[in-house]
């Protein structure tokens, strides 16, 4: 994971360029932890037998010796793999700094890795994610961006929603002048299954602010995500 910040520029954003926007996504889906305390859930005994169903149903013996602890390895793996429900975003961007020098640039941290699952198929994807803000006086640390987009990888998603989550809660925590947020990732259920395209990669992006408004300030963005600094 690189991290980035780029020298102060002579001048500031127009007033036009900062203008922010309603979030375009429910606060719900990036403000709070996914799972309530008093949500009902099923016991661990059931999520077990569950699994044991499913390895019944694909044709395997479930008594043989390889598979008699299976079912608690996968409800163990699920805890990890999801750990992401149980927790708040809002929290892991809740604490700024001050101490800027009057910084107006935009900070950016590329290649954060991330794998996360699909939530059509239950097949993993992953990639690296580059995310880039704007601050206004005060920012955050650096390690807290690449825990954001765990968080929200730790879910059942879409590479489109997890995209947009991690946009919406920089946005609307930190009220930057600016969001940019770039994800490319390999998807297992097209290069596994299905069509079977190994090496095939998507990109999604999402921009706020400066960066949605200002077309020059997306290409300074994609120009340093490839290593081209100006």
């Amino acid at each position: 994971m690189d991290a980035a910040i780029k020298s102060i520029r002579p001048s500031k954003p127009t007033d036009k360029q900062v203008e922010s926007r309603p979030a375009e996504l429910d606060p719900a889906e990036f403000l709070a932890a996914a799972v309530r305390a008093d949500q009902p859930r099923p016991a661990r005994a059931e999520a077990e037998a569950a699994v044991k169903t499913l390895l019944a149903y694909i044709g395997e013996n479930t008594q043989r010796e390889g598979l008699l602890d299976t079912p608690r390895r996968v409800v163990e793996a699920f805890d990890e793999l999801y750990q992401g429900y149980h927790q708040c975003p809002a929290e892991v961007l809740d604490r700024t700094f001050g101490e800027t020098a009057g910084y107006d640039d935009f900070v950016l941290v590329r290649d954060i890795e991330f794998t996360s699952q699909c939530e059509h198929h239950m097949m993993p994807f992953y990639g690296k994610a580059h995310i880039a803000y704007t601050p206004v006086e005060r920012v955050v640390g650096l390690s807290k961006l690449a825990r954001l987009t765990d968080i929200f990888a730790r879910r059942l998603q879409t590479q489109e929603h997890l995209t947009a989550q991690i946009a919406a809660a920089i946005d609307e925590i930190l009220k930057p002048r600016g969001v940019a947020v770039l994800i490319e990732a390999e998807h297992t259920c097209m290069s596994v299954r299905g069509v079977a395209k190994h090496g095939a990669s998507t990109f999604t992006s999402r921009y706020t602010g400066m960066f949605r408004d200002n077309p020059a300030e997306q290409a300074r963005f994609l120009s340093m995500v490839r290593g081209v600094t100006r």
